[in-house]
């Protein structure tokens, strides 16, 4: 049989993923707070049955946050789902509304951090954790001006259609695997960079650092583009809020003396970084994502 990248979009494998995106779309004409009600029914749903990404999510809050015990676990777990339906029924509302309706509903703090580095008319880097909103807000920041994001492809074309909408407004897409050469050319055209860089290496190009005190594979791309560039490096976070009120982009001071002549120290700090916003907003942070799937040599499998 066929993979499903090599069928054509109107076979019936796509069906489902259709009927999917058509509920999506329609979602997406609702007010806020009607998503968010119901997204975090759905993910209150979605919690009561087995299923992987509730395994790894459970690991994944076991192994970094030890010190909430059992039952705060659990509780986080369950916290987390809830937001996690949330973002799910948000991605029609990233994909779709118009700017006015997303500069509307997603706000800005500390925005003149941000400011003042494109000023200075050096390039920028925006250090982007996987928190839930981050597609909501890179959107909303590329339909201000150009802007360099990531994606992973997926098998499924339309998948992956969606998945480009990240460039709707313009913005420059870089598979996650792809050379740097051009993405170096455009950070240095003054393209901020809205970079996620809590991603498993694989082992390959990365270095073993800890992450919540867990060895884990970490890339040491943002310290080579942030050297090879001259580019100030930015936290930058995004919280949905309450009640469907909205979406909300932190951003914090630029990483002084970053990067180092170390990538591994380099390397540590961005997980420290990291790990600092997850434990202001752990449940919005994206447990699902097989973080310690690769081990250093000899140690067990966590999943």
């Amino acid at each position: 049989m066929a993979r499903l990248h090599q069928l054509p979009t109107w076979h019936p494998a796509y069906w489902p993923t259709w009927i999917g995106l058509g509920i999506m779309r329609l979602l997406s004409l609702l007010p806020l707070p009607a998503i968010w009600l119901l997204g975090s029914t759905l993910g209150a749903f979605l919690h009561l049955f087995p299923s992987k990404i509730r395994t790894v999510t459970r690991i994944n809050v076991s192994l970094c946050l030890p010190e909430l015990g059992k039952a705060g676990q659990r509780k986080l777990v369950r916290r987390h789902f809830r937001a996690l339906g949330v973002s799910m029924l948000c991605y029609g509302f990233a994909w779709w509304s118009s700017p006015a309706r997303l500069r509307r509903l997603v706000m800005f703090r500390d925005r003149q951090l941000y400011d003042n580095a494109i000023a200075s008319g050096r390039a920028i880097i925006l250090m982007t954790p996987h928190f839930l909103s981050l597609d909501v807000g890179g959107i909303c920041l590329s339909s201000e001006r150009p802007m360099i994001t990531m994606y992973r492809s997926s098998r499924n074309k339309l998948v992956d259609a969606m998945l480009k909408k990240r460039a709707r407004f313009g913005a420059v897409l870089f598979e996650r695997k792809s050379n740097l050469k051009a993405l170096i050319r455009h950070l240095r055209e003054q393209r901020p960079f809205y970079y996620l860089p809590d991603q498993d290496s694989g082992g390959a190009e990365g270095v073993f650092v800890p992450f919540f005190g867990v060895p884990a594979a970490t890339v040491t791309a943002l310290s080579r583009i942030a050297k090879m560039t001259n580019a100030v490096v930015i936290p930058c976070y995004n919280r949905i809020l309450p009640w469907g009120r909205g979406f909300e982009v932190c951003f914090e001071e630029p990483l002084s003396g970053f990067p180092s002549d170390d990538p591994e120290k380099d390397a540590r700090r961005m997980n420290e970084e990291v790990e600092r916003a997850v434990r202001q907003n752990p449940e919005q942070y994206l447990w699902g994502y097989r973080r310690f799937k690769t081990r250093p040599e000899g140690s067990p499998p966590v999943y």
